[in-house]
């Protein structure tokens, strides 16, 4: 956590019996969750005989980046009567695991997406070659036609290229247009990109 957990108590006293619970629950919120900006925890009595319900009430308030805010909270009416003050902290950090667990399953799921987005942008295949001039062009998925040098092409694999070869390529904005700084041979068209993969790589019907 990049800022110590706050907490504050009110018309609480402070036994260490609480704070160890406090310290346990914090560190498994770290585990699911471990960029946690800043953790705000506060316990306080808000009654000494209510009507209904627990006299404490308790919130967490987490900061996650890049700028969300979560809020848990217990208040007093929420629960048994005279329920313990360690009965109300735990069931408010479960409301706040539950949220955590949700949002954190979201970030890495769009994590993955823009990873396999980018990765897909940059998967494209030979279209044209002049060999004798040391320079070609290729097509991504979205059928741009991208120039690249022989100098670009990565372990001096110029020679190697033929129309249709399957690459990875870094694109870049070059003064005549769109350019590939590196391309890399992944296979030829209609084989797996590499041993490990089990996605097949084939060229649009239109190339």
């Amino acid at each position: 956590m990049k800022i110590p957990p706050e907490i504050t108590y009110r018309n609480v006293d402070k036994t260490q019996a609480i704070d160890n619970l406090l310290q346990e629950k914090i560190a498994k919120l770290e585990h699911i969750c471990n960029y946690i900006n800043s953790c705000h925890i506060t316990i306080e009595k808000i009654h000494d005989r209510p009507r209904s319900g627990s006299p404490y009430r308790v919130r967490i308030d987490l900061t996650i980046p890049p700028g969300h805010e979560l809020v848990a909270q217990r208040n007093p009416g929420e629960s048994i009567q005279y329920e313990p003050l360690d009965a109300v902290i735990r069931q408010t950090f479960d409301a706040m695991r539950q949220q955590l667990t949700k949002l954190t399953q979201l970030q890495r799921a769009s994590e993955k997406a823009g990873r396999y987005e980018e990765a897909q942008e940059n998967i494209g295949f030979v279209t044209k070659l002049f060999r004798e001039n040391g320079y070609g062009f290729l097509k991504n998925l979205e059928g741009r036609e991208i120039y690249f040098h022989e100098n670009s092409v990565l372990n001096h694999d110029f020679e190697r290229l033929e129309i249709g070869t399957g690459v990875h390529f870094s694109p870049e904005e070059g003064e005549n247009g769109p350019q590939a700084s590196t391309v890399k041979i992944v296979d030829k068209p209609g084989v797996c990109a590499g041993k490990s993969s089990t996605t097949m790589i084939e060229p649009p019907l239109d190339w």
